[in-house]
């Protein structure tokens, strides 16, 4: 790996600059400016910046992909408007379909043919495992946005992410859950074709172990699948404290809807897979009471979290979720780290990134650790009248 020497930090520079601002197939698309071109002006003036973009658009987790493309989109338009005569950044995506194989053709072709100095993205920990790889041995920075499963910075030293680990996440809403509500007994429910909500259920199951709870069964489905009836009345007739499910938001809201119409009457536990409104959409009423951790709220009664809410829905119609408020940030600590890199030279921009102390972003403070993993907290919240509130 080359090292570089860095720039001083414009990260307050930046940040300052910011709040004046307002803050299927593998067919590429090009947002904010051509899909070609020098990755760098290579003279000292205005930086030029591609960065490919792999990300869920088109499937049964497509929700997921079009909020990170809404919160990118945002942020770039911003970026690009504070950094004009510095950074130029142009957005290359990809659709990988939530597929391993689309995820890795995508990667080759932005590295290879669209010569980008990065990739954010792919949407999935499991299109990250198979991607990840391909781009940390082409010396290419990868930034996870939603990757949360165990291992994904052990893939290569060009692999980050500013995903909240479910290790962090899940212990905070079980431990928050246990405190408040008395928990003494839970199930789980978990897909078993799914990288992430493996990783989920394990660290659930781990925590429940540390916590002294008693494990009263275990279940899995499949992603696709349409019918838990028959895992639900095993469970229902189990009659634990709390169910805890893993998976992502369309399984996951059916099994939630589903548990409720069979009268089950536990608390509900989730994982990062529930945290998209599509989960109110598909469960309705049933996701009352359904507790998450997320490092994102748009609840928070804070300066720069209302600043980019107010501007996602003028921009949009709607209120961000943790996906379009990761995907905001990353682009962010992009520019940043591009900045302080002085030209859009992969391993330069590798060796920026790596020095991220104390972002603060609309998802809360973030560092890395010597593993490029994220430094952060999880808010605890909870499903109420068609939203997630914290969890008090």
């Amino acid at each position: 790996m080359k090292k570089s020497r860095l720039l001083p930090s414009m990260l307050s520079i930046l940040l300052g600059t910011s709040l004046l601002v307002g803050c299927g197939g593998q067919a590429t698309t090009s947002s904010g400016g051509e899909s070609g071109g020098e990755s760098s002006s290579g003279g000292g003036g205005e930086i030029h910046a591609k960065i490919g973009v792999v990300s869920f658009l088109s499937g049964s987790g497509a929700a997921y992909g079009e909020a990170q493309k809404a919160g990118l989109e945002l942020a770039q338009e911003e970026l690009n408007e504070a950094n004009k005569g510095k950074l130029k950044i142009d957005l290359l995506f990809e659709d990988s379909g939530g597929k391993k194989e689309s995820a890795i053709n995508a990667v080759n072709k932005l590295i290879n043919q669209d010569n980008v100095v990065a990739i954010i993205g792919p949407t999935l920990s499991g299109e990250m495992f198979a991607a990840g790889p391909i781009a940390s041995e082409a010396e290419t920075p990868i930034f996870g946005i939603s990757n949360t499963a165990e291992g994904i910075n052990d893939i290569g030293e060009y692999v980050f992410r500013n995903s909240l680990p479910e290790s962090i996440a899940i212990p905070a809403a079980m431990k928050k859950a246990v405190d408040k509500l008395g928990i003494k007994s839970v199930a789980f429910i978990y897909a078993s074709n799914d990288d992430f909500s493996v990783s989920g259920f394990e660290t659930m199951k781990k925590t429940a172990e540390e916590l002294g709870l008693e494990n009263l069964g275990e279940s899995t489905f499949s992603i696709g699948d349409v019918d838990f009836s028959a895992q639900l009345t095993k469970i229902k007739e189990l009659n634990p404290d709390a169910l805890l499910v893993s998976g992502l938001y369309k399984e996951g809201s059916l099994i939630v809807k589903k548990a409720r119409e069979l009268g089950i009457e536990s608390t509900i536990i989730g994982g990062n897979g529930f945290n998209n409104p599509k989960v109110f959409e598909i469960a309705g009423d049933a996701s009352e009471g359904l507790i998450v951790a997320t490092p994102f709220s748009p609840e928070k009664k804070d300066e720069k979290v209302q600043a980019f809410v107010k501007a996602f829905e003028a921009k949009y119609g709607k209120q961000p979720d943790q996906f379009a408020a990761q995907a905001y940030d990353a682009l962010y600590i992009m520019s940043q780290s591009l900045l302080a890199a002085g030209e859009a030279d992969r391993n330069k921009l590798r060796d920026s990134l790596a020095q991220l102390k104390d972002f603060e972003g609309v998802s809360g403070k973030l560092s890395f650790d010597e593993n490029r993993n994220p430094i952060g907290e999880a808010v605890v919240v909870v499903g109420k009248g068609g939203k997630y509130v914290p969890f008090e």
